[in-house]
């Protein structure tokens, strides 16, 4: 019993993983402050918040004090392929139309 618990505990950690907001696709990248919560990132620059948190190496800006929540590892994230999420961000803003 104590297995299935402990494996059912572990599932729903596993599908409540944080996803950036598209809405704030235009405020990826642009290291001006300009993100807003739960929009994506690549650097604490671009978060008002100034907390890019790693999401699964995913940047997602946070609330310092929610930094650790949902499955994110915590504020500083740097995204390694800043640029191709830059670009995706870009192409999300041109299917968006905003």
């Amino acid at each position: 019993m104590a297995r299935f618990i402990l494996a059912a505990f572990l599932f729903a950690l596993s599908v409540t993983a944080i996803t950036p907001n598209n809405a704030g696709a235009k405020n990826v990248g642009s290291g001006n402050g300009s993100q807003f919560i739960t929009g994506g990132c690549v650097n604490d620059a671009d978060c008002q918040s100034g907390c890019c948190a790693d999401a699964s190496n995913v940047g997602v800006c946070s609330a310092e004090a929610a930094q650790f929540q949902n499955g994110k590892n915590g504020c500083n994230f740097v995204d390694p392929n800043a640029a191709a999420t830059i670009a995706a961000a870009k192409q999300q803003v041109k299917k968006q139309g905003f």
